[in-house]
């Protein structure tokens, strides 16, 4: 026997037996939550077309994602990323719709990247879409609605912190940064390399006043006193704008009474281009990386056709499943199996009491007599 085949592909791993029964009781807390909140449950196809995913739409890069090709030669990849699916979705069975869109689902997706770090390939997502609905009172709904649902798995220790892309846009586009830089630069200025960016602002001759106050809002993160503070800058319209937009959002926050969770990072970004306003990631410690994430994307649907704003979050199971196992919070199970071994004489009356058992929701497995360990 090749022993190579019992082993999985770097970047998956088997998940089995009380850990997974733990993982399902996480799940079914989580969508329950969710479906409180008027959410219905979606299932998409684990593979799309390569275009619902293309870099237009700014989402996953290609070299990222498994990519294979169909019968007719159709290039197909498994998932990375729900958002795109939901706003295709969205668009096929809702384009006439003005009224809300609720949706919410579960499911794995995979990323084909050797960067790993500890990270798994391909992880399990649970998360919600609401579309058709650009307010303010929608972005409190989803990040409050994120907090709720994972204090319901037992986390305690955690904090959302929110940012807003229009800010940084507005910045650059007060300088005069063209598309392609702004881009370096977020991914620079949300890996906290401030100096690559001041680098690459250099590099591009961007005046001195304005490459202060795009490097600034690195440091702009904290409490709510933070955008008080960011309004001292020579802001533009569109960044003042932005943020009275987080100002009215810490007041729906208040209203659900989930403020002490919540912190702002004026610097922090996504690597998905997609996102158009407020943004937010959950951490935890115990995790290196954030446990849930989210934002607005009001243009994403757009590429499907259908102009319609939305508003959106994800939590990485297995990472929340991480941070509640090092944090000491863990699910135990209901041992409740109970065991009938039986003989050849007995097995009809065993298995009559096997079902009657069963009739009345307890488990049971039937044992053959010398299968028990003694």
């Amino acid at each position: 026997m090749n022993r190579q085949l019992l082993h999985t592909p770097e970047g998956v791993r088997d998940i089995y037996g009380k850990e997974y029964a733990r993982k399902l009781e996480i799940e079914a807390l989580i969508q329950k939550q969710l479906n409180l909140y008027g959410y219905q449950d979606i299932q998409t196809p684990t593979f799309e077309f390569f275009d619902v995913f293309s870099r237009e739409i700014g989402t996953t890069p290609s070299k990222e994602l498994y990519k294979f090709f169909d019968k007719e030669g159709n290039t197909l990849v498994l998932r990375p990323d729900f958002t795109p699916s939901m706003a295709r979705c969205a668009a096929k069975y809702f384009m006439d719709e003005d009224v809300p869109i609720r949706f919410c689902y579960a499911g794995n997706t995979f990323s084909n990247t050797s960067n790993l770090q500890g990270k798994l390939k391909e992880v399990t997502q649970m998360g919600a879409e609401l579309m058709n609905d650009g307010s303010v009172e929608a972005d409190g709904e989803m990040i409050a609605m994120a907090v709720e649902a994972l204090s319901l798995t037992g986390l305690k220790e955690f904090q959302v912190s929110v940012g807003q892309v229009e800010y940084f846009k507005g910045i650059c586009e007060q300088a005069g940064i063209s598309e392609e830089t702004e881009l370096e630069l977020r991914d620079l200025i949300s890996g906290k390399n401030i100096f690559g960016a001041e680098e690459l602002l250099t590099e591009k001759g961007i005046p001195e006043h304005y490459k202060n106050m795009i490097l600034k809002t690195s440091d702009c993160f904290g409490s709510v006193d933070v955008l008080s503070k960011a309004r001292e800058l020579d802001l533009n319209e569109r960044s003042l704008n932005a943020l009275s937009r987080l100002e009215k959002l810490y007041q729906v926050l208040c209203g659900y009474g989930v403020e002490k969770y919540v912190s702002f990072d004026l610097g922090m970004l996504s690597k998905y281009n997609y996102y158009t306003g407020v943004i937010f990631k959950v951490y935890t410690y115990g995790v290196g990386d954030a446990i849930a994430k989210g934002g607005r994307y009001d243009r994403l649907l757009g590429y499907f056709g259908k102009e319609a704003p939305a508003i959106g979050f994800v939590v990485v199971i297995d990472d929340l499943l991480s941070a509640l196992g090092r944090q000491k919070n863990t699910f135990k199970p209901e041992d409740d199996l109970k065991v009938l071994s039986y003989t050849p004489d007995n097995y009809e009356i065993k298995l009559s009491e096997a079902k009657g058992l069963r009739k009345n929701g307890i488990k049971v497995a039937l044992i053959p007599e010398n299968g028990e360990k003694k």
